[in-house]
Order: C-alpha cells, then sequence, then structure tokens
C-alpha cells in the first residue's frame, strides 16, 4: 500500500520518466536472458559443451563495465536522455544480430559487443530516474527499477514458453530488437534530468579525477559491494534453467513455468525491501534479505519436486532480489551529482567485471560432478550471501543525500 500510495503522488511526467527508466532496465534483461534459457540447444548447434556457450554469459558480464564507462561518461557530459536513447537502440540491434551468428566465436564476439550497450543502460537510466523524483520516493522507485531486471527475465521465461518450440534459439534472439521502440516513448514523453539541466546545459563539467579526488576508496569499495551482489544474483539466476534442463531434465514448459515463478519472488523481494530501507536504512535492509536467503537455499536446490522447487525458488528470489531492490538508491546516494551517472553504472559493472567468473566456473564443477548443479549453486549461494552481508555492514550509507550539488557525506 505504501508502494503504490508514494507512486500516486509523483506528477505525470515523473511517472513517465520512471517508467521509461523500469523499462530500458526490464528489456535490457529481456534481452540478456534469452541466452540462458537456450545454452544447451546453442551448444548442440555448434557441437561444443555448455561450459564453452556458457562463457558468453562470463564476456556479456566482463564488457559491461567499459559499457558503464562510456555510456556513463556521455550521459554526464551530454545529459542522461540522449544517450539512454542511443544505448537501447544499440543493446537491441546487438542482440537481433546473435541471431545470425554462424559459429560459437562469431556468438562470443557479439555476446561481448551486447554486453558494452548492455553496461550503459543500468546507471544512466537510475540516475535520471532518481534525480526527477522526491527523496522521500527513492527507496520505492529503487526496487521498481531494479525489479525490472525480474521483470524481464520473466518476460524471457513467457516468450520461451510460447515460442521456443516453434522458433528456436535462433528466433529468440531476433525477438531481442523489440526493445528499440522504447525510444520512440522517451522520445516523445521523457524531460532530461532536472539535476543534469540544473547544472546547467552544455556547461563545462569537473573532469573524473577531479570529481573523484578523495573518492577512490569509496569506489573500490562499492565495486567489491557490487561483486558480491553480482555473484549473489547471477549465481542463483543464471544457471537455474540449465540445472533443471541438465540435471532434472525438466520440459520446455517446467523450465519456463519454474522460471516465472522466480521472478515473481524477485518482483515482490525487490518491491517490499526497496520500500523498507525508507524506514530502516538501505545498510540493515539489504544485510536482512541476504541473510534470510539461507534456510531457503536447501528447498530451492534439493526440493525434489516441481511444487517444492517452486516454493524454493520463489522465497530465495525473494530475498536475492530484495537485497537488490535497494542497490540503484544505495549507490546513486553514495554518488557525487557531477559523476552519478557514470559512478553508480561503472562501480556495479565493475562488480560485475569481478563476477563474471561465476557461470563457466560454477558450470564446469557441476559437468566434473556429475552434473549436480544443486549443490554446487547452493553452495555457492550459501557462501556469498554471507559475505555480502559482512561487506554491506563494513560499508557507509547516504540515505536521504541531497542530489542537487555534492551528496551528503556517507555515515559510518
Amino acid at each position: 500500500m505504501q508502494f503504490l500510495s508514494i507512486l500516486r503522488e509523483l506528477d505525470t511526467t515523473q511517472r513517465k520518466v520512471v517508467l521509461a527508466s523500469f523499462l530500458g532496465w526490464t528489456l535490457d534483461a529481456f534481452d540478456f536472458f534469452l541466452l540462458v534459457f537456450v545454452i544447451p540447444e546453442v551448444a548442440r548447434e555448434f557441437h561444443v559443451g555448455t561450459a564453452e556457450v556458457a562463457f558468453s554469459l562470463t564476456l556479456t558480464l566482463a564488457m559491461r563495465p567499459l559499457g558503464a564507462f562510456i555510456f556513463g561518461r556521455l550521459a554526464d557530459r551530454y545529459g542522461r536522455r540522449p544517450v539512454l536513447m542511443v544505448d537501447i537502440v544499440l543493446f537491441a540491434v546487438l542482440e537481433a544480430a546473435s541471431a545470425l551468428a554462424p559459429s560459437l566465436a562469431a556468438l562470443l564476439i557479439v555476446r561481448a559487443l551486447f554486453g558494452i550497450a548492455m553496461g550503459g543502460e543500468w546507471g544512466i537510466g537510475a540516475s535520471l530516474a532518481l534525480e526527477s523524483i522526491p527523496a522521500k520516493a527513492r527507496g520505492v522507485v529503487s526496487g521498481l527499477l531494479q525489479e525490472g531486471y525480474a521483470v524481464g527475465y520473466l518476460i524471457g521465461g513467457l516468450f520461451y514458453i510460447a515460442l521456443f518450440d516453434h522458433i528456436g534459439w535462433r528466433g529468440m534472439f531476433a525477438l531481442g530488437i523489440l526493445p528499440a521502440l522504447l525510444v520512440l516513448f522517451i522520445r516523445r514523453h521523457v524531460p532530461e534530468s532536472p539535476v543534469w539541466t540544473e547544472a546547467g546545459a552544455g556547461a563545462p563539467r569537473p573532469g573524473l579525477r577531479e570529481t573523484m579526488r578523495g573518492r577512490w576508496p569509496l569506489f573500490a569499495y562499492l565495486v567489491v559491494l557490487m561483486m558480491c551482489f553480482n555473484m549473489f544474483s547471477h549465481g542463483s539466476q543464471d544457471l537455474y534453467p540449465t540445472f533443471l534442463k541438465e540435471q532434472l531434465h525438466f520440459d520446455t514448459r517446467t523450465v519456463g513455468t519454474l522460471t516465472v515463478v522466480l521472478n515473481l519472488g524477485a518482483i515482490i523481494g525487490g518491491l517490499f525491501f526497496g520500500s523498507l530501507s525508507e524506514k530502516i536504512g538501505r545498510r540493515r535492509a539489504i544485510i536482512i534479505a541476504a541473510l534470510l536467503s539461507l534456510p531457503m537455499i536447501p528447498l530451492w536446490a534439493f526440493g525434489g519436486s516441481v511444487v517444492m522447487l517452486g516454493i524454493g525458488v520463489f522465497l530465495l528470489q525473494i530475498m536475492v532480489q530484495g537485497a537488490w531492490g535497494v542497490v540503484p538508491v544505495h549507490l546513486n546516494e553514495l554518488s557525487p551529482s557531477a559523476v552519478r551517472g557514470t559512478l553508480p553504472g561503472f562501480a556495479y559493472q565493475g562488480g560485475n567485471l569481478l563476477a563474471s567468473f561465476a557461470a563457466p566456473v560454477l558450470t564446469h564443477l557441476a559437468v566434473q560432478h556429475d552434473k549436480n548443479y544443486a549443490l554446487v549453486m547452493a553452495i555457492f549461494i550459501a557462501g556469498v550471501a554471507v559475505l555480502l552481508a559482512i561487506v554491506t555492514a563494513l560499508g557507509p550509507e547516504a540515505r536521504g543525500a541531497e542530489f542537487r550539488g555534492t551528496a551528503a557525506a556517507p555515515s559510518p
């Protein structure tokens, strides 16, 4: 109820900005997750192992920091809105190009380029939305924005259920051109960030080195924090369809249905903990969600039946994406206004780079243990959940920081 009441307090323009930013991340995630549904099929067509195809996930994640830096710096200099539109068209075109890959090598190259474009969207979209709304709405909107990721995964699951058996993996990738249509909505309905405009469109802006003087330790901390976050999400999501297919031998409909259930839990968790962070603080909300994931792991990995696995994956993702729902506002509040287009996204994707080993390593370990994905993923997620809670507790917080001018000093 609080979530709906806060959104109702936004004016029409603010709602359109939030919607555009939400859809940008939704469609970005949709394009990314189309691959995780078809790893075994791609491997069979190119006559390679699943680990080799899973390496494409690593390439995508590893290239995202470069995209976050490039597009983030452009957004700080030329505005959030135009750079966001260019970025959305680019990642949609590259996703569709994946459908034309004649070999695994070509697919890996396209997925790496897709990673650059994907890396730019999150930071720009989050800064555009959070700079356009009242401070009291940030926690709620943060949870909503981040769960665009889960909604994108959910839509991918629905498309997989409905279309995969008819159009195959190449047809699935061809659908990735659809996000380009969002640019028409942004061009017509979404204004520039008022914080960026207030600083003076086209006015000289301090360089990254000048703005970040004395803040590099904070940046290093945020990269480590986001490494933990990315291991938490990618370790619990990216290989789950492969686990269901390769270890449990579930069919297309069952795999897709469990993925939908996974993302319904993720959406609920992000909205709940994002809103909760306005009351109890950003760090405390993250820590609670991370630790509450631990008792959910046995059911998620070893539930046995479809129903028990569904309950497990639903509850686990409430916690995983509950913690993630706090991330957009937490990083934006800790970032100076002059580099808010760059720093949150660059830190996020820098953490992605450090966590990009997760999919191929977990795949390799599972294959080495007779395709026991459940055991490997369960041990990994349990360790990451504890590590995330510790790293979060050791870091700063700037809840309610002023976005116009210099950000408030982080609290110890």
